[in-house]
């Protein structure tokens, strides 16, 4: 008989909980309560403070919406949208039928499925403006990324660069804005676009705001790559682009991540300004159309919105989190 099946089931179970034990010490546990309960007496006192003030302030369109006000609105939006997807399905639905009776009749007969013309609903601009500033942030991170790498291992190229950056980084979103709805107008021309010059121009004024952290920070890591890794390199005789991925990119990782994660935060905040101005169907324009709209409810969605961008911001920073404690050798 084997050693596993001769086990005792008590002596199994108490290894268990041995194990459990000291994983769960009270210095362990009193770390974790307060790690849960700070951040909770934080919310909940803000949202006490937001309830009793609210009230206070009266603006054109009334009282600032206070905590309910919101609860309730991202109620209303939820199910807008669900009454919406419902009428798109019967949309599609009729068309399908009717084009099962035109076959039947003439099967040589050209249908085609046309989309729901209705305009999108709240949880649908949330995923047009993550689709743009996922398309921005990638343009920026594939140009940031090699240049920086560039910049890093010369500096005669780093000297030549460096003005430029300091020059283009403080530029508003709202001062590329015009200028790239020009160019996009310009030489975005055709009958049959793939993509909408709204969606191309958010996305290059995201790209453009949001590439010089991850190019600052990509090559001041390169540059500060161990002067001895640099040597073995040198004696090893390795090739540049050897050089680049095995000695240049594990040593600069940590480096690009963080410019990376704060690339990412500017391009999450520039999108918005972005999408009010170029009319990209995504939050920013939501919060627009409401705002514009002036009706007693605006302010409440205007406070969802607020609370959405903020919610899904703080996600995708923790999602670049994860990845860089899975990539980055110093985590």
């Amino acid at each position: 008989m084997s050693t596993l099946s001769q086990t005792n089931p008590s002596t199994m179970a108490g290894r268990w909980l041995a194990t459990l034990a000291d994983f769960f010490t009270p210095r362990q546990l009193a770390t974790r309560a307060q790690q849960l309960l700070l951040p909770l007496v934080g919310i909940v006192v803000f949202v006490g403070l937001w309830h009793v003030a609210a009230p206070q302030v009266q603006t054109s369109l009334g009282a600032f919406p206070g905590p309910a006000d919101v609860v309730e609105q991202a109620g209303a939006l939820w199910q807008e949208h669900q009454d919406q997807r419902a009428r798109a399905d019967k949309f599609v639905t009729m068309q399908e039928e009717r084009n099962a009776r035109i076959l039947a009749d003439n099967p040589d007969a050209e249908v085609k499925i046309r989309d729901y013309p209705g305009a999108p609903t709240f949880v649908d601009q949330i995923g047009t403006s993550l689709v743009t500033v996922l398309a921005g942030f990638a343009l920026a991170t594939l140009i940031a990324v090699p240049l920086g790498i560039v910049i890093g291992l010369n500096r005669h190229v780093n000297a030549a660069i460096n003005p430029l950056i300091q020059v283009f980084k403080p530029v508003s979103p709202l001062a590329w804005l015009p200028l790239v709805t020009m160019v996009v107008s310009a030489t975005y021309v055709s009958d049959d676009p793939m993509f909408e010059k709204a969606f191309l121009t958010s996305m290059f004024t995201v790209t453009l705001c949001s590439l010089w952290p991850t190019l600052i920070n990509t090559s001041f890591g390169v540059a500060a790559v161990n002067p001895d890794l640099v040597n073995v390199s040198k004696v090893l005789r390795l090739s540049f682009w050897t050089h680049v991925r095995k000695v240049v990119l594990p040593s600069s990782i940590p480096m690009i991540f963080t410019g990376l994660r704060v690339s990412l935060g500017i391009a999450w905040m520039v999108l918005i300004a972005a999408e009010m101005l170029a009319q990209n169907p995504g939050l920013g324009k939501f919060v627009w159309d409401e705002f514009q709209n002036g009706s007693s409810e605006s302010l409440s969605r205007i406070m969802v919105a607020v609370l959405a961008i903020g919610f899904i911001g703080f996600l995708l920073d923790r999602g670049m989190l994860l990845i860089q404690r899975k990539v980055a050798w110093n985590e």
